[in-house]
């Protein structure tokens, strides 16, 4: 297909967003430093999001990984209840994001769904390389496990989730959690990256100007991986987990012109093979980061109404 066949799939709210983006003419993120990508991602986060919830239970705390370091995290909650709790990943491949940049929608997810979130604010590259985010994103599933009781939450109905690279990350957290018989409630996967390399059709077709482009990805990367062979390590790619047997089920949302909307279906197939139940959305006209654009695009809200309605009935609880 080609780029204009492409472009003549995107909604017109989404046409209209990628025209104001052309227009402001924002270097990309492969040709600045991290600290520039970074800085530059989060000034532009909530830019087209919906106005930024209020919760009556808003807290930061601090989460110890396995080599002693203390990783940030925040609690969202719309009350004082013992809900239970999405520990949440935040995309940026592995490299830029946090938990500022992921405030509203953490925000928005804990408002709809009646649960708390746990934002995560897990190490990034290149300072810290793979596997560190896996192990960050791991430890701190299990400190939850043992510890969100004494925080009000409800321990026993734990889910994971994340967008993007994060997606990623929870993909393999219920990989994790399935070996260690910590029963997982729901794997909530926004666009997960899923495959070691980027050779789909998507990624042709996607490459160059729907937000996410070939050049970042491959950008993201390089910094992430301490060498080729991390691609084929499954916790880069869950699609090379050796099995999904008795994983979480899944709700998948992805964006139909996103690179990695292929790779996205493949994993949901994956899953599917081996008996695990898999409710999945396929976004039409939106690109990569659109759950972010919820001010300007319809379908994000839409979105996030649908994973709220997924984590509800996952944790059997009604907000």
């Amino acid at each position: 297909m080609s780029f204009n066949a492409a472009q003549a799939l995107l909604t017109p709210a989404t046409r209209d967003v990628l025209r104001r983006m052309a227009k402001a003419d924002r270097p990309p993120f492969h040709t600045q430093t991290v600290a520039q990508a970074r800085a530059a991602y989060e000034a532009g986060a909530g830019v087209l999001e919906i106005p930024r919830p209020a919760l009556p239970r808003v807290e930061d705390f601090r989460i110890p990984a396995r080599d002693g370091h203390d990783l940030a995290a925040r609690l969202y909650a719309p009350s004082s209840e013992k809900l239970p709790v999405l520990l949440y990943f935040h995309g940026g491949g592995f490299t830029i994001g946090s938990i500022a940049t992921h405030d509203i929608l953490c925000r928005q997810l804990s408002q709809l769904a009646g649960c708390a979130v746990v934002s995560l604010d897990y190490r990034l590259a290149p300072t810290h390389k793979f596997p560190t985010a896996a192990n960050d994103a791991w430890d701190a599933l299990q400190w939850l496990s043992l510890h969100s009781g004494g925080m009000g939450l409800d321990a026993t109905r734990l889910a994971v989730g994340g967008d993007s690279a994060g997606g990623t990350l929870a993909a393999m957290c219920a990989v994790l959690a399935r070996d260690a018989r910590l029963p997982l409630a729901l794997q909530l996967l926004f666009y997960p990256g899923c495959a070691a390399h980027q050779d789909t059709p998507s990624h042709r077709q996607f490459a160059q100007g729907f937000v996410l482009d070939k050049a970042s990805i491959s950008w993201f990367f390089d910094l992430y991986l301490r060498s080729p062979a991390d691609r084929d390590d499954w916790r880069f790619a869950p699609l090379n987990a050796p099995d999904v047997d008795e994983v979480a089920p899944a709700w998948m949302g992805l964006a139909e012109c996103d690179p990695l909307v292929d790779e996205g279906l493949m994993y949901g197939d994956k899953l599917r093979a081996a008996g695990v139940t898999v409710d999945l959305e396929i976004y039409r006209g939106v690109t990569h980061e659109f759950i972010k654009m919820g001010r300007a695009i319809p379908e994000a809200r839409q979105a996030h109404a649908d994973a709220a309605q997924a984590l509800r009935e996952a944790f059997n609880f009604k907000a």
